[in-house]
């Protein structure tokens, strides 16, 4: 009777323990896909936040300076000789774009056997108001700017000149904006935002049509010469206003990238071959802003 007590009290047996052990393996997996997704889940809202208000922060500034947007009511973009400056008229307001320096981002879309191209427009705008109480120009613009360590960076350009000084509304885009261009990192400038594969605007007539033609005082797809024979000052897909001429609605569309995505792109050389062939399957990561801006200081007569 002793030894039969003894039997009853044994431990678990090894095929026992061995359930257990995987049943709790089950849970333990289960308890870990579950905090997993809810990571996961986590993760992607803290990156939408951080994308959306960092879009919406640079829409709002971008909107802003166009809605300021002011005609020079100068001349137009034939050469001209005044006060001894030699070349094209003041612009109002400029969007153009440079295959060169920034080529267009093809991506694929996912199982639609389409693609998304992805421009990167420079833009100009023109504007008039007082510093320390003297009436000034004020130029604003905007360019996307590759680089090693910050892909796609968006860049705001701002510098003023007295409207008391020869041809200054003129010097603002031909001397100070294409300086900007050509030399993004020195001066006048403030970056705004990474992984920018998008940014380009529309103009809109009084009418609500997309201006695509030459009309009086607005130019598109401008090649333009000056002064020094054989001297081009610009040649590509553009828009000009000039003179009274202004937008009576621009659309800005501007597509950023996920900071994960871009932190991994940034990884390998600028505009490198892995980097765009990476980019070019990324569609998925792109978050889309597109806003149309009315211009208050348009000139109706300008589209009659």
């Amino acid at each position: 009777m002793v030894l039969a007590s003894f039997k009853l009290r044994r431990a678990f047996t090894l095929i026992e323990v061995m359930v257990v052990v995987v049943l709790l393996s089950f849970i333990v997996l289960a308890l870990m896909a579950v905090f997993n997704s809810t990571q996961s889940a986590f993760r992607a809202s803290v990156t939408q936040t951080d994308v959306l208000e960092g879009g919406r922060a640079a829409m709002d500034l971008i909107t802003s300076d166009l809605r300021a947007m002011t005609p020079s009511l100068g001349i137009s973009n034939e050469v001209i000789y005044v006060k001894g400056y030699d070349g094209p008229g003041p612009v109002n307001f400029y969007a153009g774009t440079n295959y060169y320096q920034n080529p267009p981002l093809i991506q694929s879309l996912v199982a639609s056997g389409y693609s998304r191209t992805n421009l990167q427009q420079d833009v100009f705008i023109l504007s008039q108001g007082n510093l320390d109480g003297v009436p000034t120009w004020y130029g604003t613009g905007y360019a996307v700017c590759l680089s090693p360590s910050n892909a796609y960076s968006l860049y705001r350009f701002s510098t003023n000149r007295p409207v008391a000084q020869a041809v200054a509304s003129s010097n603002l885009f031909w001397v100070d904006f294409q300086n900007f261009i050509a030399y993004p990192n020195n001066g006048n400038y403030s970056h705004l935002l990474d992984g920018v594969v998008t940014f380009q605007v529309r103009a809109f007539d009084a009418n609500g049509g997309l201006i695509l033609t030459n009309r009086v005082n607005i130019y598109t797809n401008v090649v333009g010469h000056s002064a020094t024979p054989g001297q081009i000052f610009y040649a590509g897909n553009s828009i000009y206003f000039f003179s009274n001429a202004l937008p009576a609605a621009v659309e800005i569309e501007m597509a950023t990238l996920e900071d994960y995505t871009l932190q991994r792109a940034s990884t390998w050389p600028d505009s490198s071959l892995a980097q765009s062939n990476y980019l070019s399957q990324q569609s998925g990561k792109v978050h889309v802003f597109r806003q149309r801006v009315a211009i208050p200081n348009v000139d109706s007569s300008v589209y009659q």
